[in-house]
């Protein structure tokens, strides 16, 4: 199955800013072109986060700086951006990222985890289990997890074994499915509509 293919290579600097200084700016356009010949384009000057994958799962998933799905982060942050609110873009940013995992080098496995990853990042802000309202658990430099982010990261590790457990896909429609099915499993009645 062909995956898509990416545009060019993202040219970006990192943003020097009061916190923890994660932020980076994308010098030139930048985009994807996904199976169904979509293309999911980041504008110049968009500005790019990893905030789609919850930092608690970085040590789990990956940070969103490093490895083949780095360039899939870019147009999904952006995807992400522009979704806003709407859970139906935000589910198509979500899919376009595993078809832009793999087409910049990912396994179907490590697809599978990022991908997860973005869909437990579309369920955080719903999930009073996940949230911390405490500003110092968002800093660098601790020696200590929140509860929230553990319980974040059991509940992830169990969805995958869920999903994985069905055998490993390249097919995202299948993907998609079994990630519902492990998520109303693993959440029960605090499932988000995501």
């Amino acid at each position: 199955m062909s995956h898509g293919h990416f545009a060019g290579t993202p040219r970006t600097e990192w943003l020097n800013e009061h916190g923890g200084d994660r932020n980076m700016r994308l010098l030139e356009r930048f985009s994807f072109r996904d199976p169904a010949n979509k293309d999911w384009h980041a504008k110049a000057d968009a500005i790019i986060d990893g905030a789609s994958i919850p930092r608690p799962l970085w040590t789990l998933v990956g940070s969103p700086f490093t490895g083949d799905y780095r360039r899939a982060s870019i147009v999904h942050d952006v995807a992400c951006q522009e979704a806003g609110s709407d859970k139906a873009k935000r589910r198509a940013a979500d899919r376009m990222y595993f078809h832009a995992c793999r087409a910049g080098g990912c396994s179907a496995w490590e697809a599978t985890i990022q991908y997860l990853g973005v869909r437990v990042g579309a369920a955080w802000p719903f999930t009073n289990e996940w949230l911390v309202d405490d500003a110092s658990t968002r800093l660098n430099g601790r020696i200590t997890r929140h509860a929230s982010e553990v319980r974040m990261e059991a509940d992830f590790q169990r969805i995958a074994e869920l999903v994985l457990s069905g055998g490993e896909t390249d097919d995202p429609d299948v993907l998609e499915r079994r990630t519902d099915s492990a998520y109303a499993v693993v959440m029960g009645d605090r499932f988000p509509d995501i």
